[in-house]
């Protein structure tokens, strides 16, 4: 059998360890010869690959980002798209294809799956917002990374008495954001699942200064205040619809400063976040993903995603991965709240 693989939407830490297991397990335990497509749906769309065979994937385990490459494309945007793909598969003898990616890569992979590719999905997403799976890679890591920038924040705001806001990643779901703030003792933090009420903010502000220490507040790019609106970078959407967002850490500190007469300066993480070396709880949920999607490879067990529910990858329907997203319950962000202010 010869079994495609491809990477799309955003990088994260974990992808190349994904890639890794399910080469060497499916070549070394089932005989399977492999391909690598280029740029995510870009490269079945346009029969751009590369070899993957064991000499291919060996010493990636560490590496972030992805040998394979990402991109945005979306092959349901052109009239012709899954048909190209299959067209492609059919030349390039491509059996079976192996989709790592969040929702919208997985989405494509279900609307593949249900015109007859066969077809084994990996979840992908560094909000850890896909609701099917308990985490994803590229979550812990990121949490990792913005929590030590937060580490670090804490005595700059203390020694020049300002109030500090790290914006870090998460468009719809805050769940960066909560774990980063309640590790680092974030004095507030603001999630797109609740819209904050600026008042509030200022309130613990004042509040923290009172103590003769300084505060850190943690947004999630895609927090936005009960009047107003998300606060975007650009009006342009990507191939998914998506916009892009930002700038709402900068726009909370102009409004603490105007409200509080407190100096306030705004961090923002970026792609920092999914840069770089993946921890050793991404790098070993990575693996063991990449073993469930070859696993369910060889059993046939076409249109599931691989997840993680307690310590135990099951699988699930790409249907039901890609139903909704997994948002911050109130109740976790309840315990956050008992250390504002």
């Amino acid at each position: 059998m010869r079994i495609g693989v491809l990477t799309g939407g955003g990088d994260c830490p974990g992808l190349n360890a994904v890639i890794r297991a399910v080469v060497r397990k499916g070549i070394s335990v089932y005989g399977y010869e492999f391909v690598g497509f280029r740029d995510g749906w870009r490269g079945p769309l346009e029969c751009d690959t590369m070899p993957l065979d064991i000499q291919a994937v060996r010493g990636i385990l560490p590496r972030g980002g992805t040998i394979l490459g990402t991109s945005r494309t979306n092959p349901l945007k052109l009239e012709d798209g899954v048909e190209r793909i299959k067209q492609n598969f059919e030349k390039l003898g491509v059996d079976a294809l192996i989709a790592i990616g969040g929702e919208d890569t997985l989405g494509v992979a279900k609307k593949l799956h249900d015109q007859g590719v066969k077809v084994v999905g990996v979840p992908k997403t560094i909000d850890n917002d896909l609701n099917a799976t308990d985490y994803t890679f590229g979550f812990d890591t990121a949490v990792n990374i913005a929590m030590e920038a937060i580490d670090r924040l804490h005595t700059t705001a203390e020694s020049h008495h300002r109030a500090l806001i790290c914006e870090v990643m998460g468009r719809h779901a805050g769940w960066i954001a909560l774990h980063a703030g309640m590790a680092a003792g974030a004095n507030v933090i603001l999630i797109p699942e609740k819209p904050f009420d600026i008042d509030k903010v200022c309130e613990y502000v004042e509040s923290r200064f009172k103590t003769r220490y300084a505060p850190i507040i943690v947004v999630a790019e895609g927090a936005h205040p009960k009047e107003g609106q998300l606060a975007v970078q650009s009006s342009e959407l990507d191939a998914f619809g998506h916009v892009r967002l930002g700038g709402i850490g900068e726009a909370l500190a102009k409004e603490i400063e105007k409200r509080t007469g407190k100096e306030a300066r705004t961090t923002v993480l970026g792609h920092i976040q999914r840069g770089g070396t993946p921890t050793a709880f991404d790098r070993v949920l990575a693996t063991r993903f990449g073993l469930g999607a070859i696993d369910a490879v060889h059993d046939g067990d076409w249109g599931k995603m691989v997840a993680l529910r307690g310590t135990d990858i099951v699988r699930v329907s790409l249907e039901e991965a890609t139903a909704e997203l997994k948002l911050v319950p109130i109740h976790r962000y309840e315990e956050a709240e008992v250390f504002f202010g």
